[in-house]
């Protein structure tokens, strides 16, 4: 756990390091409106990857865990490709119904009709976002973190360095570049991390199943030395396994998936269904209190892509314990080590105390200089001030929410936070109109702490029903 917590982590940290400072890249050369328009389009890639592949990612990489610890690689393989065919059929059907309806998702479901082409080109990427997604799958069931990690870093260096390069080419030859240009570097990175896990997932396949025989004995080849998947199609065809046979265990396998994964998209559809609305109605909520739409645009791209990302830098470190915190918890409590899983909730919450403290202390010591010098804003840095007390509640949150996830609370914690997005949404529709945006950061500090208390108790509740003196 604690090489891959230090990988993921190290990682984490790079990519958040790289896009912090990409914010403020975007934010002075598109402004804080454009950075608004930007963010808007963020609840439709959550919905996508909703409806498209979270679920079935969680899946493989549960089942690919289970077939891999009793050394059935090529059970592994068949659980990816099944995964792989599903979320493939999905993410191009969502593809094409974004391109196609731009225009009326953009008017009717994010109430701001300049996003239909910035729509239009993230549509692009949902395709390619689901094949590294199934892939990294696999590889977390596998426990080589390595892999996610660096196809994470290869995503975010492309799409900035993309962004860079069409900025500076675009200012060479007199033209004025658009927020446009940052969506097509979006695209551009999830090509660049989709590249990195094929190639990653062909050699792993090449590692298990070489074509000149096994590299060991618990990964037999599937093709005898000396023959070629070809030569094995045209000439052993009498002794391949018969279509519907394939096509049985295909089905089995992808019956196993779903019954998996849809309860996970849907529980995960509706957190996202509840965050695109916060998000679309944020502006309009601070038109009722009295701005324009350009300026509550602006509002609100200062507060998402400038004050919140530095808020969220952290969490890079608490996010990577939680990724590898669910699995370890998991086959703690099934082997009956019970005081292991007491361990971790404690150690978690001390652990996510004295980081929130400390970030905490940091922000409002720096909060308002960091919103000046970094991103020439005074409101970016009071949003700072303002969110720098969430910061303990937020890091216990989603380390508790993943040990609890370990524990089989699934429906507990899916419960917890749709009821803190429920409190904050209260605010969104109710506070704002009366006291512009200061209303909502209440309402994130007010749902943060429901949530974190309410996963806090649960897993006190857990940790004295599992104490054993």
């Amino acid at each position: 756990m604690v090489a891959g917590t230090v990988i993921l982590t190290v990682t984490g940290l790079v990519s958040r390091f790289i896009g912090f400072f990409y914010r403020i890249f975007l934010s002075n050369v598109f402004g804080a409106e454009g950075m608004g328009l930007y963010q808007l389009i963020s609840p439709v890639l959550a919905l996508s990857f909703s409806l498209t592949v979270s679920g079935i990612q969680t899946a493989i990489s549960k089942y690919v865990a289970s077939e891999t610890s009793t050394h059935d690689y090529k059970s592994s393989f068949r659980t990816l490709w099944a995964g792989f065919v599903l979320a493939m059929a999905l993410s191009a059907a969502c593809a094409f119904g974004i391109y196609v309806y731009a225009e009326p998702i953009a008017a009717g479901l994010l109430l701001e009709s300049r996003t239909a082409p910035l729509l239009r080109i993230i549509a692009l990427s949902i395709p390619m976002a689901s094949v590294h997604s199934c892939i990294n799958g696999y590889f977390y069931g596998i426990r080589k973190t390595g892999i996610p990690a660096f196809s994470q870093l290869a995503e975010q260096v492309c799409r900035v360095g993309s962004v860079y390069l069409i900025y500076f080419i675009c200012r060479k030859h007199g033209l004025t570049p658009t927020i446009s240009f940052a969506v097509v570097g979006l695209v551009i990175g999830e090509s660049a991390s989709m590249i990195v896990s094929v190639v990653a997932i062909l050699a792993r396949a090449h590692q298990v199943f070489p074509a000149g025989g096994p590299v060991s004995a618990h990964t037999p080849s599937v093709f005898p030395a000396g023959q070629t998947p070809a030569s094995l199609f045209f000439r052993r065809r009498q002794t391949a396994r018969p279509l519907s046979s394939v096509i049985t265990i295909y089905r089995r396998i992808t019956g196993q998936l779903l019954q998996l994964a849809v309860p996970l998209s849907a529980n995960r559809l509706v957190l996202n269904l509840l965050q695109s609305v916060e998000a679309i109605y944020i502006p309009n909520r601070l038109m009722a209190y009295g701005l324009s739409n350009a300026d509550a645009l602006s509002v609100y791209g200062v507060l998402t892509g400038m004050s919140l990302p530095l808020i969220l830098f952290p969490s890079a470190i608490t996010g990577s314990v939680s990724v590898l915190l669910l699995p370890i918890v998991s086959e703690a409590d099934a082997g009956g080590n019970q005081n292991a899983v007491r361990r971790a909730i404690f150690t978690s919450i001390r652990c996510c105390l004295l980081l929130g403290f400390f970030c905490t202390a940091l922000f409002l010591l720096f909060g308002r200089l960091a919103g000046r010098l970094l991103f020439h804003s005074e409101l970016a840095g009071s949003f700072i001030l303002t969110l720098s007390f969430i910061c303990p509640f937020m890091y216990i949150a989603s380390t508790l929410n993943s040990i609890l996830n370990g524990l089989g609370k699934t429906i507990q914690t899916f419960l917890f936070s749709v009821v803190s997005l429920l409190l904050r949404l209260l605010f969104v529709f109710f506070a704002i109109p009366l006291y512009g945006i200061k209303g909502y950061l209440w309402g994130m500090l007010a749902s943060q702490m429901l949530q974190t208390i309410l996963c806090t108790v649960s897993a006190l509740h857990v940790s004295r029903r599992t104490h054993r003196p």
